[in-house]
């Protein structure tokens, strides 16, 4: 990644029955390369929701598919950045994505998570007027090593209520 300006490099995983937005960042290095959501190989989200759901995650349809039955849509806050590698730090000219209209098109939607302090920030910066209960979830990411698998995992359990 030279620090061009990255477009968002896929559309949000949503259906008509999802009533939690889970809420990430921007797509890593290894997202983009794989044109998938989480595709960090060490990025703990999808083991998360498969523990939490008890749906298996296997391929790309497995997880797909756990999202649609739990009733959950995924999305990120940036439209386009820069960057200079895969944390969130590094994220500059942050414009972010039309959250509102996609929450009027998406009318099930009764709570929104974020998978970490940048899209939570981003979203209180940009759409705290919006009336929706949010929930924290620590960040699924490798590079935070501060909680246990099993801490975060219990957190997700809690927040996510399954």
């Amino acid at each position: 990644m030279d620090n061009e300006i990255l477009e968002h490099p896929f559309k949000p995983i949503v259906f008509k029955n999802s009533e939690i937005l889970i809420l990430g960042s921007f797509p890593s290095i290894d997202s983009f390369d794989k044109a998938f959501y989480y595709a960090h190989p060490r990025n703990q989200f999808w083991k998360l929701l498969s523990e939490v759901t008890a749906y298996p995650i296997n391929n790309r349809d497995q997880k797909i598919w756990l999202l649609k039955e739990s009733k959950l849509a995924l999305w990120d806050m940036v439209a386009n950045c820069r960057r200079d590698n895969s944390l969130d730090a590094s994220l500059e000219d942050i414009e972010v994505n039309d959250l509102t209209s996609f929450l009027e098109n998406h009318p099930n939607i009764k709570k929104i998570a974020f998978t970490g302090r940048l899209a939570e920030k981003l979203y209180k910066m940009n759409f705290d007027y919006l009336e929706f209960e949010t929930l924290y979830l620590p960040s699924p990411s490798a590079a935070y090593a501060k909680m246990s698998f099993e801490e975060k995992l219990a957190i997700y359990k809690e927040k996510l209520e399954f």
